[in-house]
């Protein structure tokens, strides 16, 4: 999407540590007319799937999830990084977030994941696969059916993309970002 890529090139940031800070635009401050161009973008690739549902993680998936959402005219579920105190009948998980450096333990209700659901996984990042790996795990626990991922961007150098594509997975992302090397942002 090079409407993306133009942004990411404008007001991205390559860090050390393979980091690509875009919370500019995209997992701090929004850019809502991006976001509903991103779930376009997302939209035009799925109109074939059998998609029920829309399933995200906390947090910074849930902005282009939910504007799909609106776009296909689907419900949006999200995953939670903490365990509410009102959730029943849980799937758990636990994920290793490579930006934040640390395991979480998610989980998503049964009520809201079941073997009937045909979902799309959103996320913001897609790095070396690892909340991917979380939701495939979440949705073997459920019954459910993964059609297809969406990442609104894929560091296609850390190889999560690659791996999940050997799977037989369909991955869609948005900007592939092959390197961060010098601090210059590098597009596949």
């Amino acid at each position: 999407m090079e409407k993306l890529k133009q942004r990411i090139l404008e007001d991205g940031k390559a860090l050390s540590g393979d980091i690509l800070k875009v919370d500019s635009f995209l997992n701090h401050q929004l850019d809502p007319n991006l976001m509903m161009d991103i779930a376009r973008a997302f939209a035009k690739q799925l109109v074939n799937k059998p998609i029920n549902k829309i399933v995200t993680i906390e947090a910074s998936g849930i902005a282009p999830a939910v504007m799909l959402g609106y776009v296909m005219q689907l419900p949006v579920v999200f995953v939670k990084k903490k365990f509410p105190k009102t959730m029943e009948n849980m799937l758990v998980r636990e994920v290793y977030s490579f930006t934040k450096d640390r395991v979480y333990t998610v989980s998503i209700s049964h009520d809201f994941l079941t073997e009937d659901d045909h979902i799309v996984f959103i996320d913001d990042f897609l790095a070396y696969g690892n909340a991917a790996r979380g939701i495939i795990d979440l949705c073997a626990q459920s019954g459910s059916t993964i059609e297809a991922m969406g990442f609104v961007i894929e560091k296609g150098f850390q190889g999560g993309g690659d791996a999940l594509r050997a799977e037989g997975y369909e991955v869609i992302s948005l900007a592939i970002v092959d390197s961060l090397e010098n601090n210059e942002i590098k597009f596949r």
